[in-house]
């Protein structure tokens, strides 16, 4: 299964820097049979009642850390909390670090990190010099929004995209990134669902720094998903069989939702709590049984986010939308 077929040619104004305002008025391309342009308001006029929506309630936190360790410059992007306290992250510079070396935060020079393990590939794991429930506070002084490599920001994040960065679902922190299809909805939108008799759960996958890494072999079936942390509750789990087993189809929002729920998902067909980790990368060929619908971005091309949409609709049926909405001028990402 070779990267080159899940390639495609993207004008670089087609790349979306800020939301649309208000979200709810993007574009919405509806695929199925055919191609139908929409707009994401609309999309209660397109489930029925008894559908329920999926969605992740991740809350991005400011991952994106400058440090030194004497004169020697440290970047750090945290991945993703480990049992023991410690964190994994993602460095630049990696080759200066070893175990045992204690490294200063900038922006927070009373604050140290301590790594304990180097990976060959640039992570590392490490431990942060206070409890964790002052942690929270020490990245809000010391840490910045990890944003995307293409939204391009030359000074840093700024003070707005602090709030366009979030999803109207986020209330657990943990996340690198967003999980941008939760971005298009609104309170009003919301209430407009629920008033179609919609349901809706919500779930946790904490998007880790691995989302912003490309793939690096030629063959896909070679590439290595970094392992992301995430629940289901046993509410959330009963919510969405009881929909279910009600005639009701699941929508996943999000390339995350579904992939935690293609992790959750029993042999009987039903979705069975979870907390844990999933690494499940979803090609072509994988047997989806968990949602029957999803609601995602326009994604990178070569990416695995892209595989996993050809995965669930078919490559050329993803290719020949991709092509639509270019030539529509969708915004993409």
């Amino acid at each position: 299964m070779l990267l080159s077929t899940f390639d495609f040619t993207l004008p670089p104004d087609r790349i979306a820097q800020h939301p649309a305002r208000p979200r709810e008025s993007a574009k919405l391309l509806v695929v199925n049979t055919s191609l139908e342009d929409r707009l994401i308001r609309d999309l209660p006029t397109l489930l029925r009642p008894g559908d329920i929506i999926v969605a992740n309630d991740t809350r991005v936190i400011p991952a994106q850390l400058a440090a030194h360790r004497g004169a020697a410059r440290i970047g750090l992007t945290l991945d993703r909390p480990q049992p023991d306290g410690t964190w994994h992250a993602l460095a630049r510079n990696a080759r200066r670090l070893h175990p045992g070396d204690t490294i200063t935060l900038d922006g927070a020079p009373d604050a140290t990190v301590t790594i304990i393990t180097r990976d060959p590939d640039g992570g590392v794991t490490l431990r942060f010099n206070c409890p964790d429930d002052a942690l929270p506070a020490l990245l809000r002084r010391a840490g910045a929004l990890a944003l995307p490599p293409y939204i391009e920001r030359p000074a840093g994040p700024t003070e707005q995209d602090q709030t366009d960065y979030q999803t109207t679902f986020a209330t657990n922190p943990g996340a690198v990134a967003a999980p941008t299809a939760g971005l298009h909805f609104t309170p009003a939108l919301l209430a407009a669902l629920d008033q179609a008799g919609v349901h809706r759960a919500l779930v946790t996958l904490h998007v880790g720094a691995g989302t912003f890494l490309p793939v690096r072999t030629d063959d896909v079936t070679h590439h290595r998903m970094h392992a992301e942390t995430g629940s289901i509750s046993a509410a959330s789990a009963a919510a969405i069989n009881e929909a279910r087993a009600a005639g009701g189809r699941v929508l996943a929002v999000g390339t995350t939702s579904l992939r935690l729920l293609e992790t959750a998902i029993q042999p009987d067909g039903t979705i069975a709590p979870f907390d844990g980790e999933t690494d499940l990368f979803l090609l072509p060929g994988y047997p989806f049984r968990a949602a029957d619908l999803l609601l995602t971005n326009f994604h990178l091309p070569r990416s695995t986010l892209f595989m996993l949409v050809c995965a669930f609709a078919g490559r050329e049926r993803m290719h020949a939308a991709y092509a639509h909405a270019i030539g529509k001028t969708y915004r993409f990402y």
